[in-house]
């Protein structure tokens, strides 16, 4: 009989979605992406209006997080700790319909940085569903 395979801790096991999605220019990419969708969606319009005029500091912020990650450097928690993502969200109603505007603004996002890259645009998607749904805090929606 052959004895079980040890088990493997989940921090030994690198991300490859940084390095498949492009390094960190990438990433930039798809922040700035994601942002002008934001700007031009109208479903957006509600999840814009949370977001201070100047999306400057927003966008670094974001650009840290996701290429941590997305398996890249760990800049963000080296310079602003465990993201806390629930509590940075928690002055903010994110209901069903922020979370499918902040989706359909990445999806269209993933779609022009990834371009013919179907499958990893599915796994980051369905990543980034669960994350954006646990973020969820009211079973209601912001008024636009």
């Amino acid at each position: 009989m052959t004895p079980p395979l040890p088990a493997i801790a989940p921090a030994t096991v690198p991300n490859p979605h940084f390095a498949r999605l492009g390094g960190a220019r990438a990433v930039a990419r798809l922040v700035d992406a994601f942002y002008r969708a934001m700007d031009t969606l109208p479903e957006a319009a509600g999840i814009r209006a949370m977001h201070a005029p100047d999306l400057g500091p927003t966008r670094a912020l974001l650009t840290l997080y996701f290429t941590e990650w997305l398996g890249g450097p760990a800049d963000y928690s080296a310079q602003r700790g465990h993201p806390r993502l629930r509590m940075r969200h928690g002055p903010f109603a994110i209901g069903a319909a922020e979370r499918d505007a902040w989706l359909a603004c990445m999806q269209q996002a993933l779609a022009e940085v990834l371009g013919d890259d179907a499958e990893l645009r599915t796994q980051l998607m369905n990543a980034l569903f669960k994350t954006a749904d646990w973020l969820r805090n009211t079973q209601g929606s912001t008024p636009p």
